[in-house]
């Protein structure tokens, strides 16, 4: 026994220090800030701060520009900004841990890197080239300055990793990041499609959620407004923070840029907003632009499958995915990436699938932004949307002439006719395998309606304005897979305009700020649902049965039957958002009766008691709700009796165009510019004038802007 301690233990440690080798993959040292500031030499930006935060960013050039912009957003949100890097290398996990792994795994699955290798420099046009890399010299010398908030490793950033962003987060717009994980994780049930003829017969997939919030767009022409004036509502619906929460910015070169509008992290360009000649607004849409195969695989070779009558071998990708344990020690996760003819390919225990997805082969978003960002008209806007670059997403567009217009944006694929594009397809037939896409004119549009008003909340295409000049379903090609359904807020919108009366800017924004469910709506028919029941056996129940026969579906934050109401439908509102199945309408209603009584002893708390919005040390009740035009979406269960907000209405843009070709405009941001800096004045700062449905008016010329300056410099200069 003596002699076998002292063994044991010397194994013990041997085995220990093997595991600690195996673990052990330090990272590496960043940029220097020396280096970074070489970098830096090569741009010159002027940044104003305005006394609410804004930057408003000056330069001769486009990049000089870029460069101001991801300075600025990296002092605001480094955070974010890094995290959107690490994912779009795929290194996510190396930082964030195990959930962090499947991100990572995708990369290599969807060929990202493959990709931007590959056509980076061949397709992607050289001034959205300049502007990648002089965006990603901003990011890089604000974290060499700042080397406590950078991630170890993972500097510089490089105009790859700005496109790559863009390659690998634009599936995800219109649900094709569900549908892996669905593959993955087998959490969903498969149907394959069997030849047109018998296609009726075939079981559909079971419903795929889109990712989107939500959003609103409104335009509406002079001969609409009550005043001559053309107004464009820019109102999406994001997260309040992390990698699709909107940053608020102001762009303007010598080479033609004078935008203001909102950015993600890791964007060089607006992504929606105004300049002085026109301005769109973006919803997300949801139409088929992913395809599923069902592929045969060779019996004595699974690493080959059948096409047109011959096994061919998968492509296949080690994914090198470093999972983070402790400092300097990951876990060195290693999977094999497999791709067929199709794409992607998933192997799982239900069988092995490919996937095929609008813009899989795409690198030129930034191009196709940088052109609508400086676009004078709504010729050249339209040359610009006609490169279609961009896979999904509506935009909702107004100028100063006088044009509207919606758009119901995508990469719709060339299909073969006759087979049910909604399900799976049979993965051994290439003529199935579609390689281009419809031409910008056949991309369904409404362009300037004799209602003088088109809209857009996440709804069908076909209801798009009121009156009679709607698309019809039957001008387009079936498989486009375009969606017929709607939503509260485009209920609402077709109900607050279907009166065919002028509307003034006071009405525009009643409009936008109206908080009620329409009679019409999912909302509605729950509520309808539980009062045609009999809850007389229950007193609480009984009582709370009173309370929603008094609601009048509406969401301010006076309102003491929302609570009941909201909590007992909410489920059912979010379930095509979250995923989540939703309880019963009876269910949620008794959980939501006893949780009111637990928590305020009462069946009538004003709505605002539970609805709040929360930041840093400003904590207020706020009205709307879930699918209301004034969106506001909570994390999901109350706490302590309490909804906080986490998501909805965001940045809020209100640009108007008199008829003499003048621009103004106003907006609101939900929090402030400072979207981490708990000590920035500007965290918390536009809370209570978003509460109150107030706006900000928004500086466009240099006068005014330096008039109300709160901060001038050159990043990198002086």
């Amino acid at each position: 026994m003596k002699r076998f301690v002292p063994v044991s233990t010397a194994v013990f440690m041997l085995g220990l220090i093997l595991v600690a080798t195996w673990l052990w993959a330090p990272l590496g040292e960043n940029q220097s800030l020396q280096d970074a500031l070489a970098d830096a030499q090569k741009y010159d930006a002027e940044v104003i701060r305005d006394s609410w935060g804004v930057p408003h960013i000056f330069g001769a050039r486009d990049a000089d520009v870029a460069f101001g912009l991801g300075y600025t957003q990296s002092e605001d949100d480094l955070g974010t900004v890094q995290t959107v890097l690490a994912a779009s290398r795929g290194q996510l996990a190396r930082y964030r841990g195990l959930d962090a792994a499947i991100s990572d795994y995708l990369v290599t699955v969807l060929g990202v890197w493959d990709l931007i290798d590959d056509k980076y420099e061949s397709d992607l046009a050289e001034p959205a080239r300049l502007m990648a890399e002089a965006y990603a010299a901003g990011v890089n010398l604000y974290a060499a300055e700042h080397p406590e908030k950078a991630f170890q490793g993972l500097f510089p950033m490089t105009g790859k990793d700005v496109i790559a962003g863009f390659v690998f987060k634009s599936p995800f717009f219109y649900g094709a990041d569900k549908v892996m994980t669905s593959l993955i994780t087998g959490t969903d049930d498969r149907a394959l499609a069997i030849a047109p003829v018998d296609a009726k017969t075939a079981f559909h997939l079971l419903p795929l959620t889109p990712i989107e919030i939500g959003s609103n767009a409104i335009a509406i022409g002079p001969s609409r407004s009550t005043d001559g004036v053309t107004r464009l509502l820019v109102n999406s619906h994001q997260p309040y923070i992390g990698p699709v929460a909107w940053y608020e910015a102001h762009l303007v070169s010598e080479e033609g840029l004078d935008v203001y509008g909102g950015t993600f992290p890791g964007g060089p360009l607006i992504f929606h907003g105004f300049n002085r000649n026109l301005g769109w607004a973006n919803t997300v849409n949801n139409p088929d632009l992913i395809d599923v195969y069902q592929l045969t695989l060779n019996p004595d070779n699974d690493n080959e499958y059948l096409m047109d009558g011959e096994y061919l071998a998968f492509e296949q990708h080690i994914a090198a995915i470093d999972v983070a344990v402790w400092g300097p020690f990951a876990y060195p996760a290693r999977e094999i990436a497999y791709r067929s003819i199709h794409g992607p390919v998933f192997k799982t225990e239900r069988g092995t699938f490919a996937l095929r997805y609008a813009g899989m082969n795409e690198v030129r978003q930034l191009e196709q932004y940088r052109r609508l960002n400086k676009a004078a008209n709504f010729e050249e806007w339209s040359a610009a949307m006609a490169m279609v670059a961009l896979p999904s997403i509506n935009y909702v567009y107004a100028d100063k002439d006088g044009n509207i217009a919606f758009v119901y944006n995508g990469q719709f694929p060339v299909r073969a006719q006759g087979w049910d594009w909604t399900i799976d397809l049979p993965g051994d037939r290439s003529d199935l395998i579609w390689d281009e896409y419809h031409p910008y004119s056949a991309i369904p549009k409404l362009i300037n309606p004799s209602s003088g008003l088109v809209f857009s909340a996440n709804n069908s295409p076909f209801r798009a304005t009121n009156g009679s000049d709607n698309l019809v379903r039957e001008n387009f090609d079936p498989t486009f897979g375009l969606q017929d359904d709607d939503t509260n807020r485009s209920l609402r919108l077709m109900e607050l305009t279907d009166d065919m009366q002028p509307i003034s800017r006071d009405r525009l924004l009643q409009i936008k700020f109206d908080k009620t469910y329409s009679t019409r709506s999912t909302a509605a028919e729950i509520i309808r649902e539980i009062l045609a029941k009999d809850w007389s056996a229950d007193s609480t129940l009984s009582a709370a049965a009173d309370v929603l026969r008094e609601w009048n579906l509406a969401t301010d934050t006076g309102n003491r039957q929302a609570a009941l109401g909201v909590l007992t439908t909410m489920g059912h509102v979010t379930a095509s958002i979250t995923g989540i199945e939703a309880k019963s309408p009876s269910e949620a209603f008794k959980d939501a009766a006893y949780l009111l009584m637990e928590s305020y002893g009462q069946l009538d708390p004003e709505w605002g008691e539970l609805n709040r919005i929360v930041r840093g040390d400003v904590n207020l009740a706020i009205g709307g709700g879930p699918d209301i035009l004034r969106a506001v979406y909570s994390a999901g269960d109350p706490v302590d009796g309490k909804l906080q907000a986490v998501a909805g209405d965001t940045l809020i843009i209100l640009a108007e165009w008199p008829a003499d070709g003048s621009v103004k405009a106003s907006t609101i941001h939900q929090f402030g510019s400072a979207t981490l800096d708990e000590n920035s004045q500007h965290y918390a700062d536009q809370v209570a004038l978003f509460v109150d449905e107030k706006f900000r008016p928004v500086l466009l010329d240099r006068a005014d802007i330096e008039a109300d300056a709160s901060a001038t410099y050159w990043p990198g200069k002086r």
